[in-house]
């Protein structure tokens, strides 16, 4: 697929492609989280979200940080499968604004109860798995829509862990689930994606000899991966 040509855009440069506000957002969050999980753990700072104190540290940097990586770099790639426009302008900042939600709710800072938290927070998941399947779609670009169904289960994964602090006083499945879709994402990405964007770039310069293409060794890697993931 070539990279698609687009329309000026006028608008502010933060919210032009949307690695930019949500690789940022990921990267001033990890940096400020740290010192906050430090004041938490030592009992000088309390946060009065629906999670125990454990469960909001392993929450936000599994579907808080992680998320924002995970939909910075979907809103990269999308447009260059699909030959589609980019997500940017206000719907960018409508998402922006979900993760934020998401963020503030879970540390307890909107007076929500736990299931408007778990709303609020699963907002941000959803309106990613609707926008990258209407994208693809949209683009006929069938062969990258599996991506959709790793991000959904993500979402799943995040509802499980509220659901299951709301029960039980801490999540377990939620937190294995969670490890498991980034880790399988995080496969996906690096095992077939990327490679795939590095071929491409290669063969637009004729370099010479190309790397591999992505193989039956390549899938069946992925496809175990995911059941011992899936079974773990």
């Amino acid at each position: 697929m070539s990279d698609p040509i687009l329309p000026p855009y006028t608008g502010l440069a933060l919210f032009s492609y949307g690695f930019r506000p949500l690789f940022l957002l990921a990267g001033a969050f990890a940096a400020l989280v740290v010192p906050l999980w430090m004041g938490v753990w030592s009992g000088n700072v309390v946060l009065d979200g629906p999670f125990s104190t454990l469960d909001w540290h392993i929450h936000e940097m599994l579907f808080g940080y992680t998320s924002a990586v995970i939909a910075g770099f979907l809103f990269t790639a999308i447009p260059n499968w699909t030959g589609r426009m980019p997500t940017r302008g206000w719907p960018l900042m409508g998402l922006t604004a979900l993760w934020l939600a998401g963020r503030l709710a879970v540390a307890g800072l909107i007076a929500l109860g736990p299931v408007g938290v778990m709303v609020v927070d699963s907002a941000f998941m959803v309106a990613i798995g609707a926008m990258v399947t209407t994208q693809i779609v949209a683009g006929r670009n069938w062969s990258n829509l599996k991506i959709v169904v790793p991000v959904l289960l993500y979402l799943a994964a995040n509802i499980t862990f509220h659901l299951e602090a709301m029960a039980a006083g801490q999540a377990d499945l939620g937190r294995r689930l969670g490890f498991a879709m980034v880790a399988l994402l995080i496969l996906l990405i690096g095992g077939r994606i990327i490679p795939s964007f590095t071929r491409n770039w290669l063969a637009k310069r004729g370099p010479g000899a190309l790397p591999e293409p992505f193989g039956w060794f390549d899938a069946g890697s992925l496809g175990l991966s995911a059941v011992v993931l899936i079974s773990w």
